[in-house]
């Protein structure tokens, strides 16, 4: 979902026509598309490389009025459902009440440790969110360069190549692959796969 304070940026075809606020994209798309040249205008975040859908219709004030809308902000309706009823539980802690499906020798393993089978399994999932933190932060480092490749380099020679060497994070490999893609692609799809890169993990992520 997007948000004004994130960074974005926006693409007439090949080139990069925007890299600011949502605001500053929205403008230069919507002055890409008044243009009628022809080519795709398409806007990203910056970090998470996932495509953002902006209605351009109307005027650059009709744009920006939409924007500023408060169901721009709204919480998404799975969001919304996880907030029902929460009678069980511990409200103050933020705990949510769920169903759990374990096969009978796991329920009888928890029911012999100390402080029930709530308290058991949340220890059990901080340990392993704690310990999977790295792998997870770089598996998303990955994902933003695939989502924006898989968006705008589909057609690019190489592509498959490139991907490739993204999944299996061979740096060199990958910048020779792309070396004579369009410049703004080229360097923003690189900035993307370096941070990937330097996340220091092993090329079985997944």
């Amino acid at each position: 979902m997007a948000t004004v304070n994130s960074t974005y940026i926006a693409f007439e075809g090949a080139h990069r026509v925007s890299h600011g606020s949502l605001v500053d994209a929205a403008i230069a798309a919507k002055r890409a598309l008044d243009q009628q040249s022809g080519h795709m205008v398409l806007i990203f975040d910056a970090v998470s490389g996932e495509q953002i859908d902006l209605n351009l219709q109307g005027t650059i004030e009709d744009v920006l009025a939409r924007l500023q809308s408060p169901a721009s902000d709204a919480v998404p309706a799975d969001d919304l459902s996880d907030e029902a009823p929460r009678t069980p539980g511990r409200p103050k802690l933020g705990v949510v009440p769920r169903e759990v499906t374990l096969l009978p020798r796991h329920w009888d393993w928890l029911a012999g440790q100390s402080g029930g089978a709530s308290v058991t399994l949340r220890k059990l999932v901080e340990k392993e969110m704690r310990a999977s933190r790295k792998q997870d932060h770089a598996r998303q480092l990955r994902d933003a360069a695939y989502r924006f490749m898989s968006a705008i380099a589909g057609n690019e020679v190489g592509f498959e190549e490139a991907l490739r060497a993204l999944f299996v994070a061979n740096r060199i490999g990958f910048h020779a692959t792309v070396q004579n893609w369009p410049d703004d692609i080229r360097e923003h799809v690189q900035h993307l796969a370096d941070q990937f890169f330097d996340a220091d993990v092993s090329p079985s992520t997944s």
